[in-house]
């Protein structure tokens, strides 16, 4: 995901008789990431943004000392009780689960670091290892009450699929709290955006085209709302086979998910749906994918297959610019 109007670096604030826009760049969560808002109260707001940004990832992060998930990680089966919003994040990852039948699964982590995504060491592991690591990744394993959470032992959880989302959800709250109307963040490539523009219209929000990352794909006009997108070209290596191998791991067998779909960016109210069900959907495949927007449909979606096919749902019509040579089709419309 691109949104070309964050630029700069560091903090800048611009002055004008027209408006006043204040910027702020941060790096955290392993990830680069950009806020803008506008109005006088917004260099304070980002201020406090940022704060925020830094105290989730000291307890969202896996490998962050003394996080919840380290803390939860190294427990031995025995209970641990976190914060308020590790135990938000963590029910919300459950649930989630449960909608999406094991497509999003936060007990992944030990299959993950097998194969080298989590130090950026890649390795293809053997299918024997895989196995034997599959035998300790079951979400519905994870017990939760209030602000206790117990795994089993040599469990690993690991919120990377929702923790970008939650906190970019955290960052446009904080943001309200302090008097900020305009806004517009992104957090890794988690874009969120607060009310419209200044001079109240629509955000414009680019989609990178998979098969050519460094170029967008499409343009999505957009009120208040976050977009997210999963990708096969965000992390991957080429193996000495010449195969590509990417971190978005299918938990029915461990290996990269492999489904029909390169891409898929999800476009909704909540940036923690929206996150871990860029993940799922990505999972899931196309036709699962389709399937589950048809029983919901409380977000929109666009999915890229390996066709070259863009697939987009009917809530985003109006607003959607395809920039490619791509065939595009809606999904539902009437």
């Amino acid at each position: 995901m691109s949104l070309i109007i964050l630029t700069g670096c560091g903090k800048r604030s611009v002055s004008s008789s027209a408006e006043i826009v204040s910027d702020r760049n941060v790096f955290a969560m392993d990830t680069f990431m950009t806020m803008r808002a506008y109005g006088r109260s917004g260099e304070n707001a980002l201020e406090k943004a940022e704060n925020r940004i830094h105290e989730l990832e000291a307890l969202l992060s896996v490998t962050a000392e003394g996080s919840d998930i380290q803390r939860i990680n190294n427990s031995g089966g025995v209970p641990v009780e976190v914060s308020s919003e590790t135990g938000e994040v963590i029910s919300e990852a459950v649930k989630i689960g449960n909608e999406t039948n094991g497509a999003l699964d936060i007990t992944m982590y030990s299959v993950l670091r097998a194969w080298g995504f989590t130090e950026d060491e890649f390795r293809i592991p053997e299918e024997a290892e895989i196995a034997g690591l599959l035998e300790k990744v079951d979400y519905s394993r994870v017990s939760i009450d209030g602000r206790t959470v117990a795994l089993p032992d040599e469990y690993q959880l690991d919120l990377g699929a929702l923790a970008k989302g939650y906190t970019s959800d955290k960052v446009i709250e904080t943001l309200k709290k302090n008097g900020v109307e305009s806004a517009v963040i992104s957090l890794g490539g988690n874009v969120q955006t607060l009310g419209e523009k200044p001079d109240g219209t629509k955000w414009n929000i680019a989609v990178r085209n998979p098969f050519f990352p460094e170029t967008d794909m499409c343009i999505l006009q957009t009120g208040e709302t976050a977009v997210i997108t999963s990708g096969n070209y965000e992390r991957f290596f080429i193996g000495e086979n010449g195969r590509k191998y990417w971190h978005i791991l299918d938990p029915d067998n461990g290996y990269p998910a492999e489904n029909g779909v390169v891409s898929v960016t999800v476009i909704g109210k909540s940036g923690l749906y929206c996150d871990a069900l860029s993940t799922a959907l990505f999972v899931m495949g196309k036709d699962r994918a389709v399937e589950f927007w048809m029983e919901k449909q409380d977000f929109d979606m666009i999915l890229v297959t390996y066709t070259q096919e863009i697939l987009y749902t009917k809530g985003i019509k109006s607003g959607f610019t395809n920039l490619t040579e791509m065939h595009s089709e809606v999904i539902g419309y009437d």
